[in-house]
């Protein structure tokens, strides 16, 4: 079964209902209204749900998982493996570069277009052991560092990575826009679709692009034709704090009352009237995919976040297809 973009869903990223049994979380969030899963199968965010190998290798076993999805009268908005497959450790990278082609040969088996993951960030040199994420261009060493990491590492991986989601009929890899990596904002999302090839698109997430700044319904009309896949996710920025410090942040997420930014739940980071911006944003470029929330609110309990964000996005989602201008 090959899923097809309908008009926009609200949809859940299941990830936050990990401790329940996948049917489980299935009932539960089709009681709810919900109408697209997105799941994970590894790397950063686990494969509670979803054991990619095993599905794999049993086919009866990938059918049943995808019946108990569709029974429900749910669709898949992706497969998920967010990791870095870039990381300077060996065995860290070959471990999710290994757990993004198991995602992509299940996509393919189960008949899903799109997999979400991150751009991944490198070392600042051959031989680093950690990741490093350049913020400014000077002293000069910066610059020499993004050199080496798009040009030496990150663009021969993606071309190579790239080719390969294209044999197995996967032809949308959604990175998702997140500081930390080389694909941040629409610019560094657009270098490597430019260099990598036109599978490469984003997972718009725009919790990660509002604390840099970025208005998100402006990023959507400049990535047009390239979001593969949308999370609903809100950031407020806690202008007390940030006024004084900016917003390079490297508090735990824990400490909410000091940071110069937090994640929401959808409408209590910015405004409704953002939220109805981002959505016809999103249709003026044609885009009738899922708005998958991803709830990393850690002032509310994941029941009371999620159910609030579903409420909110049923609000104001445009379910039917765009209509005529018929008065002009």
């Amino acid at each position: 079964m090959r899923f097809t973009k309908l008009p926009m869903k609200v949809g859940v990223f299941t990830v936050i209902l990990q401790f329940q049994p996948f049917e489980q979380a299935l009932d539960y969030l089709a009681s709810l209204g919900v109408q697209t899963v997105e799941v994970s199968t590894g790397a950063y965010t686990g494969s509670a749900h979803c054991q990619p190998e095993a599905l794999l290798e049993n086919p009866k076993k990938a059918k049943d998982f995808l019946n108990a999805i569709v029974s429900r009268g749910l669709e898949i908005s992706c497969l998920s493996v967010h990791g870095n497959p870039l990381h300077p450790n060996k065995e860290t990278a070959a471990a999710h570069h290994a757990a993004f082609e198991r995602c992509v040969r299940l996509a393919n088996q189960l008949g899903v277009n799109t997999v979400t993951t991150f751009s991944g960030c490198p070392g600042g040199a051959a031989g680093d052991l950690r990741p490093n994420w350049v913020t400014c261009p000077w002293p000069p060493d910066f610059l020499e560092i993004l050199e080496y990491q798009w040009n030496e590492v990150a663009i021969p991986y993606w071309q190579k990575t790239a080719e390969f989601a294209r044999t197995q009929g996967v032809r949308q890899i959604a990175l998702e826009m997140h500081p930390g990596f080389l694909v941040y904002n629409p610019e560094t999302l657009l270098k490597l679709r430019s260099a990598a090839g036109p599978e490469i698109g984003a997972n718009f997430d725009p919790s990660h692009l509002i604390w840099q700044g970025v208005d998100p319904a402006a990023a959507v009309r400049a990535l047009q034709g390239a979001i593969w896949h949308v999370h609903a996710k809100d950031t407020a920025v806690q202008q007390w704090n940030s006024r004084l410090n900016g917003v390079l942040d490297t508090k735990h997420y824990g400490d909410e009352l000091h940071r110069s930014w937090i994640f929401r739940t959808i409408g209590y980071g910015t405004s409704r009237q953002s939220w109805c911006d981002l959505i016809s944003a999103l249709r003026m470029i044609g885009y009738d995919g899922a708005l998958s929330i991803e709830h990393e609110d850690s002032l509310m309990t994941p029941r009371e976040g999620l159910e609030k964000a579903i409420r909110f996005l049923h609000s104001i989602v445009l379910n039917e297809t765009k209509g005529a201008v018929n008065w002009a």
